[in-house]
C-alpha cells in the first residue's frame, strides 16, 4: 500500500472511527484501526466487537493494499503533524507503515489486516430512513435513561418500534421510563423491533451531529445487526437479544381521561344505589375508593425554565440528603424543597396551574433535572396520582414539537 493523504482528513477519520476501537487486552487487533484502499480512496475501520465503525477519506492511491495499526499511537501522531500532506508506505517486513510529512518521519508496527475482526455486511432487510433533525431529539431524549450496569442487558438498550411511517423508542433502567414517538422520512419496507445499545445511538447521534441528510439504516432479517449510513460513515452495531418490559402498560392515562373515567364510575355507582342494585353499604364503600382515586389525579403545569431553576436550587441541598427532592402542590404554586440534617433545607415556589386536588410526591433530583434539561423551552406537565405511584412528565407547547412521555418513581419520604 502506498499513498498521500492531507493531515486534515486523515485526522478527522481517525477522531471518526476512534470511539470504535477497543479497550481489551484480550485481542490485541481490535486495539488497532483497520487502514485499507478502496475505490480511490483510504478506508478506516476500527471495532470493538460490538460496534464498527468505518469511513473513507480522500487520497491518491499509488498501490493498493491494507493494514492494521495501533490506533491510539497513530492517532497522537498524526494529530501532532503539521496540515500539510502525508505520504504513507506500506512495509512487508517488518510488517508496519512509514509515514512522512514536512520534516517529520515514523515507522509504525503493524498487524496483518487478516487478523482484523471481519465487519458484518449488512446487505438486506429493512430499510429506512429518518431525518437528521428528527433522530437527534429522540436519541437525546431517549438514551441517557437506559442503565448502565450489565446486571439485565435489554435495559443497557433502546427499544425500537417501526410500523409503516411511525416509530418508538423506548428506554428504562428500572427507576424511569422514558418514550419517544416520531416518524420516518418514508414508510419502511417492512415493520421491525429490535433492542439496540443506547451507547451505539449516543455514537451515532455524535456522528451525525452536523449532518443535513437523513440518517439511513437497515436491520438485518435475524435482527442480530443494524447498519447506519451517514455521510461518508458507515456503523454496523450488534444488536441486543432478549426480551424488553412491556413498557406500554406502565404508562398511566392522560389526567383527563382517569378524571373522566372515576367521574362515570361515581354516576354509575349512584345509579346503582337508587336503582336498588346495590346496598347503600355497598356503595358508600365503592364512592369511597372512586373519591379517594379520583382526590389522587393530579396534574400541574410549569413553565420548564422555572422548573428547571428551582430543581437545580433544590438538588444543592439534596445532595447530602440522599439526593431528594419534595414537590408540594398549594393552590396556584409549587414548591419545591430539600432537606439535609447537617446542612439545612431550602424551599422555593413557582407559579404552577393545578388542575385536580393537591398532591405531593418526592423524586431523585438528578432524574428530575435530566428531564427538564433535554425538554427545552415552554411548559411542561407533571401528572401525579398520590405520592406512591410514579410521575409522568409531558412537555407542553415546546417548540420542538415532540410527543414524549417520561416516567419516574417516587421517592419514599417522611414528610
Amino acid at each position: 500500500m502506498k499513498l498521500s493523504a492531507l493531515q486534515e482528513n486523515f485526522s478527522q477519520g481517525l477522531s471518526i472511527v476512534g470511539r470504535g476501537v477497543s479497550n481489551r487486552t484480550t485481542l490485541p487487533v481490535t486495539q488497532n484501526v483497520l487502514l485499507s484502499t478502496e475505490n480511490g480512496q483510504l478506508k478506516l475501520t476500527a471495532t470493538n466487537l460490538e460496534i464498527a465503525i468505518s469511513t473513507w477519506i480522500g487520497a491518491q492511491i499509488e498501490q493498493e493494499g491494507s493494514i492494521t495499526v495501533p490506533a491510539r499511537l497513530l492517532t497522537e501522531f498524526i494529530n501532532s503533524l503539521p496540515q500539510e500532506r502525508i505520504d504513507i508506505n506500506m512495509q512487508e517486513d517488518p510488517l508496519g507503515l512509514n509515514i512522512e510529512c514536512a520534516r517529520f518521519e515514523a515507522q509504525i508496527n503493524g498487524i496483518t489486516a487478516e487478523d482484523f475482526p471481519p465487519i458484518p455486511n449488512v446487505d438486506t432487510g429493512a430499510i429506512g430512513k429518518i431525518s437528521s433533525d428528527i433522530f437527534s431529539k429522540a436519541v437525546s431524549h431517549i438514551a441517557f435513561v437506559a442503565a448502565t450496569e450489565d446486571s439485565r442487558p435489554v435495559l443497557t438498550g433502546v427499544k425500537v418500534e417501526i410500523t409503516g411511517k411511525k416509530f418508538t423508542l423506548a428506554a428504562a433502567d428500572g427507576f424511569r421510563l422514558a418514550v419517544y414517538n416520531g416518524e420516518l422520512v418514508e414508510s419502511i419496507s417492512e415493520d421491525v423491533s429490535f433492542i439496540i445499545p443506547a451507547k451505539t445511538l449516543q455514537e451515532i447521534n455524535r456522528l451525525a451531529n452536523n449532518q443535513s441528510s437523513p440518517v439511513e439504516f437497515t436491520v438485518t432479517p435475524s435482527k442480530s445487526q443494524v447498519l447506519f449510513r451517514l455521510d461518508n460513515i458507515e456503523i454496523v452495531s450488534q444488536l441486543i437479544q432478549g426480551t424488553f418490559p412491556n413498557y406500554k402498560t406502565l404508562i398511566p392515562d392522560q389526567y383527563e381521561v382517569i378524571k373522566e373515567k372515576l367521574e362515570k364510575t361515581i354516576e354509575e355507582i349512584n345509579n346503582d344505589i337508587a336503582a336498588k342494585e346495590i346496598t347503600q353499604e355497598e356503595g358508600n364503600t365503592k364512592l369511597k375508593e372512586a373519591d379517594a382515586k379520583l382526590k389522587k389525579n393530579t396534574r400541574i403545569t410549569v413553565k420548564t425554565d422555572d422548573f428547571l431553576r428551582a430543581t437545580k436550587t433544590a438538588a444543592i441541598f439534596a445532595r447530602d440528603g440522599s439526593g431528594i427532592v419534595r414537590i408540594n402542590t398549594t393552590e396556584g404554586n409549587l414548591s419545591i424543597a430539600s432537606r439535609a440534617e447537617e446542612i439545612g433545607e431550602n424551599q422555593g415556589e413557582i407559579d404552577a396551574k393545578i388542575e385536580g386536588y393537591s398532591s405531593r410526591i418526592a423524586f431523585n433530583s438528578k432524574y428530575l433535572m435530566d428531564v427538564i434539561e433535554i425538554l427545552g423551552d415552554g411548559e411542561v406537565s407533571l401528572q401525579t396520582n398520590g405520592d406512591d405511584n410514579p410521575g409522568v412528565l409531558r412537555p407542553i407547547n415546546n417548540s420542538q414539537n415532540i410527543e414524549y412521555v417520561h416516567i419516574i418513581m417516587p421517592m419514599f419520604v417522611q414528610w
